[in-house]
């Protein structure tokens, strides 16, 4: 690796370890400045200590080899991660040329390290020896001895010079273009906010969703109007509130259009250079295609066990679609006799269609849903009742950004566990979503504490009004807190093997087990209080909420497999079967939907492939497939806790120990069966589903 970082200035921030309680980075006194001399630096110093064990004369050990190389790149860890949680979340131009100048630095850097010859024949000779000898080393540490040749495996140590010098430039230019892809498609997805001068258009929205739509587009220069700001995914939540079919319909094709407009935010010419460079990158590593390239190192083990699994699902789903369909096109009749199902009906007539059968107004019940409330008395109940988890807000702490705010957590018996921060409101430098980042990492190596963040994207209320949530948004909340417990409750020594540093497609299985107690009646009734009266939900909403809960699964689960085998049938190409063309993306996309029997016109993909953000810029390319796959497990493991007594202690203990503490430090499956005593089980998840009967015919 070539380098020209100069030394860091002593008064960059990154310069020395944070003195924060937990090492929480110094957002006050943080610029940005200070990031890019920081990370080169950091990538020049972690270089250099990677040297020295590459180099070390003595035999290698588990702890000059090994631990060594977990104790490296300290510097770099600190000012990358906090980089990338500011990027993600209040992003400037500058921090943009930024992360596209360093992410090729960053390849190069980790090309550097896992193709150096020299630390691999270290790393197997330690491996040979060991053996040679029996040792029996600790699990954690036999899993990263595992692990550690596994990565230079597949980072292509193996391969010779000029291959080499490919995979290099190739993983170079991904990275580049994974940045491009998220500036576009956060510019693009800021533009095609739908501004609405007619108030009369807003029939059916809530008055906090009109304030907060009125402050978006006075943010943006349009006093006197309301700008409908859109969420990452194809739906919109307001499609199931407004009345005004046509502004239902511009939403949507707002929505559907994102990225492919032929402007400087298209990015569609960007994501097929990505996918040819993953499909050549695959055959370089000996894979037929990137699909099997990431599958070989997941737990699903192989291309065709994601495939003979979503191809089950799939024709179920698609039934139970058109059934929901049928109903909802009897609904639009009404309204508009003669009409057709669009897409833009279907969450406003499944929300009519849901309270004519239930008396159950999905607008009436976000008064009962305060953010504040059910983040108190919901998602930190929850996490005392099972782990003993208590929260106290730092006030004196500040994050990336004002509106994010820092909480202290503390263990049951009252030891300082970590940071949590809670970043909830959209605003047009953060990226479309709701996700997790770790900004601290927990190891009893490094004695380092987790620091973790959550982020979503609720519209902001104005200054004083309360925060009134969607139940979809009460989901989210409870699944991204998910995996904030994930890294919280870590106990592994190695930073490698902290928290999520799992496989993708397990990673989403704590967080999908965490969303069960928004649906616990207990902890339900605590939050699902009115922000205004301090009355309970009615009793009546309760039952007939959770008795709805299978409602609208055959649009869910469609919706989720198209994007799904979507994914998979971009990462299956071969570098010479990508389309040359940009504008072929739209018609590629259709024949996949089509092959795989998942193109109902009335239920568009989760994402369309021009603003499928997972993909091709968060790291799931090839893996989408892991939340339904993660959902098997989850869905086992709920009937786990309810077997044993729900939301009880001693639950959560068993839980925690079994799991979430263990990280990434065994094989996750292991894991698994430790908890539930056997390997999944599939029928917990086809009856979630609705898709038992149907599947076993």
């Amino acid at each position: 690796m070539t380098s020209d970082a100069l030394p860091l200035d002593p008064a960059n921030p990154f310069a020395r370890a944070s003195d924060l309680p937990y090492g929480l980075p110094d957002f006050r006194e943080l610029r940005e400045e200070h990031f890019l001399p920081a990370i080169r630096a950091g990538m020049a110093e972690q270089r250099a200590e990677v040297e020295a064990v590459a180099t070390d004369p003595a035999e290698p050990t588990v702890e000059n080899t090994l631990e060594a190389l977990e104790r490296s790149g300290k510097l770099l860890s600190r000012a990358a991660s906090a980089f990338y949680v500011q990027a993600g979340a209040d992003s400037t131009p500058g921090l943009q040329a930024i992360e596209e100048e360093v992410a090729p630095l960053l390849a190069e850097h980790s090309d550097a390290i896992w193709l150096d010859a020299r630390l691999h024949a270290r790393v197997e000779a330690l491996a040979a020896a060991l053996e040679a000898e029996g040792a029996q080393l600790a699990p954690d540490t036999a899993w990263l001895l595992h692990r550690t040749r596994t990565r230079f495996a597949r980072a292509g140590v193996g391969l010779g010079p000029q291959e080499q010098e490919r995979l290099r430039a190739i993983n170079a230019e991904l990275t580049t273009l994974d940045a491009t892809f998220g500036r576009r498609l956060l510019a693009a997805t800021n533009a095609a906010a739908v501004l609405v001068t007619d108030e009369a258009e807003l029939d059916g929205l809530p008055e906090d969703a009109r304030a907060a739509a009125a402050q978006a587009a006075t943010a943006r220069g349009h006093d006197g109007a309301w700008l409908i700001e859109l969420q990452l995914p194809t739906q919109q939540s307001v499609l199931s509130l407004l009345r005004d079919r046509g502004l239902r319909e511009r939403i949507m094709t707002a929505s559907l259009g994102r990225g492919a407009a032929g402007d400087e935010n298209d990015t569609r010419s960007t994501l097929l250079g990505m996918v040819r460079l993953r499909a050549e990158r695959a055959r370089l590593l000996g894979f037929e295609h990137h699909a099997a390239y990431v599958a070989a190192d997941a737990t699903a083990g192989s291309a065709q066990a994601v495939e003979d699994m979503l191809s089950q699902l799939a024709p179920a789903a698609v039934a139970n679609a058109r059934a929901e369909a049928a109903d909802l096109e009897n609904a639009l009749q009404a309204d508009h006799p003669g009409s057709s199902l669009e897409p833009w009906d279907w969450a406003y007539y499944a929300g009519r269609v849901r309270q004519e059968r239930r008396a159950l107004d999905e607008a009436e019940l976000r008064p009962y849903l305060e953010l504040e409330r059910v983040l108190a008395d919901g998602v930190f109940l929850a996490a005392n009742r099972l782990y003993g988890l208590t929260f106290a807000e730092r006030h004196d702490l500040v994050g990336y950004h004002p509106d994010v705010r820092v909480f202290e957590v503390f263990d049951a018996d009252g030891s300082g566990l970590g940071l949590f921060l809670g970043d909830w409101w959209t605003r047009p430098a953060k990226r479309g979503g709701a996700w997790m980042n770790s900004l601290v990492e927990q190891s009893t190596l490094l004695r380092d504490a987790p620091v973790v963040v959550n982020n979503l994207n609720v519209p902001k209320p104005p200054p004083g009004e309360p925060t009134l949530l969607t139940w979809d948004e009460v989901i989210t909340l409870f699944h991204e807190f998910g995996h904030a417990l994930h890294g919280l409750l870590s106990d592994v020594r190695y930073p490698s093997q902290s928290g999520t540093n799992v496989p993708r497609d397990f990673v989403e299985y704590p967080s999908q087990v965490n969303e069960m107690w928004a649906w616990d009646p207990e902890v339900l009734r605590s939050f699902a209080v009115h922000h205004e009266t301090g009355e309970p939900m009615p009793e009546e909403w309760v039952r007939t909420l959770l008795a709805g809960r299978q409602d609208g699964e055959g649009f869910a689960t469609t919706e989720y497999l198209a994007a799904a085998l979507l994914d998979q049938a971009w990462h299956r190409l071969t570098p010479q079967e990508v389309p040359a063309d940009p504008a072929d993306v739209v018609e590629f996309e259709a024949r996949a939907l089509r092959a795989a029997g998942v193109d109902l016109r009335t239920v568009p993909p989760r994402y369309r492939t021009t603003y499928f953000n997972h993909i091709f810029c968060s790291g799931y390319s090839a893996g989408y497939y892991a939340y339904i796959w993660s959902e098997v497990l989850d869905a086992d493991t709920v009937e786990w806790f309810t077997e044993n007594g729900g939301l009880d202690r001693a639950n959560g203990d068993t839980f925690r120990a079994r799991l979430l503490a263990r990280g990434g430090s065994v094989d996750p499956l292991q894991s698994f069966a430790d908890l539930r005593g056997r390997g999944p089980r599939m029928e917990p998840l086809l009856t979630r589903r609705g898709l038992l009967g149907a599947v076993a015919r």
